[in-house]
């Protein structure tokens, strides 16, 4: 049986409507997408899938691989609930971007790329995320932006998120 067929039904359909976004030639255009999909439904990006979305596309499963590692929006291995990217750049580190590192990982007892025990967050660095002037900025789950983000800020965020997570 092939690794492709360890995607579901609802999965491949989803796959096939980014695919069919390109000419036939030209399907592995689509690999961002299914792997976006395949983060989506999983939480991450195993070495598995990877293959699987390789015999997808018809692509050669190294360069699905290599999408994977360019992109630090696929998660390489599990992450918690929720995912603290905190912009560390030079525009955001003189605007408290690594203080405002450093306090979610005290406050949360983690390092840089860990998760807290409970498996709720996970906080890591992360290149420009486009908003130097909101600094320092965050994004949470690769989807919602947040700025300015102050110690009160980030207190307030992990509350909600831990309250949201209930």
């Amino acid at each position: 049986m092939s690794e492709a067929m360890k995607f579901g039904e609802a999965t491949l359909a989803r796959m096939q409507r980014e695919i069919a976004k390109y000419p036939p030639e030209h399907k592995a255009s689509a690999v961002m997408a299914c792997l976006a999909i395949v983060q989506q439904e999983q939480g991450w990006v195993s070495q598995a899938a990877e293959v699987a979305v390789a015999e997808v596309l018809g692509m050669a499963p190294i360069a699905v691989h290599e999408v994977t590692t360019f992109y630090n929006m696929y998660n390489q291995q599990p992450v918690g609930r929720y995912k603290l990217n905190v912009c560390t750049n030079l525009p955001c580190q003189l605007r408290g971007g690594e203080r405002a590192l450093a306090h979610l990982c005290e406050r949360l007892g983690v390092e840089d790329g860990g998760t807290t025990a409970d498996g709720l967050f996970t906080v890591q660095k992360c290149e420009c995320l486009g908003a130097c002037a909101d600094a320092p900025v965050m994004l949470v789950n690769d989807r919602q932006m947040v700025s300015f983000m102050s110690d009160e800020r980030l207190d307030e965020l992990i509350e909600f998120l831990k309250a949201q997570a209930q």
